[in-house]
């Protein structure tokens, strides 16, 4: 009896499901792909797509064109022939002042200053911002208020003095000055990254660490830094970027012998003398971009990454 019962039991509980299922399909019913939403939407990421490709379109294919091709007038239409000699001029004969050796020369030089420029910056700032977040020193929150302030102080305010202080140390007009500069103006902002990053990973490994004896190398080296690949990454791409593509600390802080790449590319685009070249114009242009752009497209997704973490806590 007691078997029975329970299929009885059983029997009642399917009957309302295979009456359900009957009737058709359960739940929300999907979305048409062409609906009016996603019409909206991908129109207006192809018109931004489109805003933002087309100038570079234009610069590769004109990169690639010939001088008499360019004068026909038609910026928009590809290569008849492809040829890559402003490309080669502008890397290694390109007038950039009194030297004819294109932007080679500066090439070199802003590696020599970007490398170790953020090399520096970073493992300064990852440690500021890790004994920020985890060690409460004495002066700790007015020393972050500083920093804050100074990570947005416009630049040309501590120009003048900064050239003062360089040229009464004897380091006014060189890479080392320059780096110096860099490595200083990064450090507000990616103290502040770093900072909140840490603050957003677990405080009980930080805590488990300091029972287990860690000190305060132990604990940075063995846990907080494998853990914060992505807010590595974020610093990195947002030095790289900005000492890169600077014009104005170079131009103003370096000796033409050592002007970066930036500076090199202002001096071949603005030349007033001979005829104005503009498929090598464009080679330099996109020869001067394209390392900041090489860096973000391999680790753009770690970028994201990064930004979303470090923006847990503030």
């Amino acid at each position: 009896m007691a078997d029975h019962s329970a299929l009885n039991t059983q029997a009642s509980a399917v009957r309302p499901v295979a009456s359900r299922l009957g009737e058709g399909p359960v739940g929300r019913k999907p979305k048409p792909m062409l609906s009016r939403r996603n019409i909206m939407l991908y129109g207006i990421l192809f018109v931004a797509a489109a805003y933002y490709l087309l100038p570079l379109y234009v610069m590769v294919v004109t990169s690639l064109k010939g001088m008499p091709e360019i004068r026909m007038g038609n910026i928009f239409s590809p290569p008849m022939e492809i040829t890559f000699e402003p490309w080669v001029k502008a890397w290694s004969q390109a007038c950039t002042g009194l030297n004819c050796d294109g932007l080679s020369r500066g090439f070199w030089n802003s590696v020599r200053i970007m490398v170790p420029s953020t090399a520096v910056s970073i493992a300064i700032a990852s440690v500021s911002g890790y004994a920020l977040a985890n060690w409460r020193f004495k002066g700790a929150e007015l020393f972050f208020s500083i920093l804050v302030i100074g990570a947005f102080i416009p630049y040309q305010v501590m120009i003048y003095p900064i050239v003062i202080v360089l040229r009464e140390i004897g380091i006014y007009g060189s890479l080392t000055g320059l780096i110096i500069v860099h490595t200083i103006f990064g450090m507000p902002i990616l103290t502040l990254l770093f900072r909140n990053y840490f603050a957003s990973l677990p405080e009980e490994l930080f805590k488990a660490a300091r029972i287990d004896g860690a000190g305060f190398w132990q604990i940075y080296l063995r846990i907080m830094l494998p853990m914060s690949l992505p807010i590595f990454v974020v610093a990195m791409i947002l030095q790289v970027t900005g000492i890169w593509n600077d014009f104005l600390f170079g131009v103003v802080f370096t000796r033409p012998e050592y002007y970066p790449m930036t500076v090199q590319l202002n001096n071949i685009v603005n030349s007033v003398q001979g005829v104005k070249e503009y498929n090598v114009n464009m080679a330099a242009t996109i020869l001067t971009g394209a390392v900041p752009l090489f860096i973000y497209f391999v680790s753009g997704r770690l970028f994201v990454r990064g930004i979303a973490a470090g923006a847990v806590k503030g």
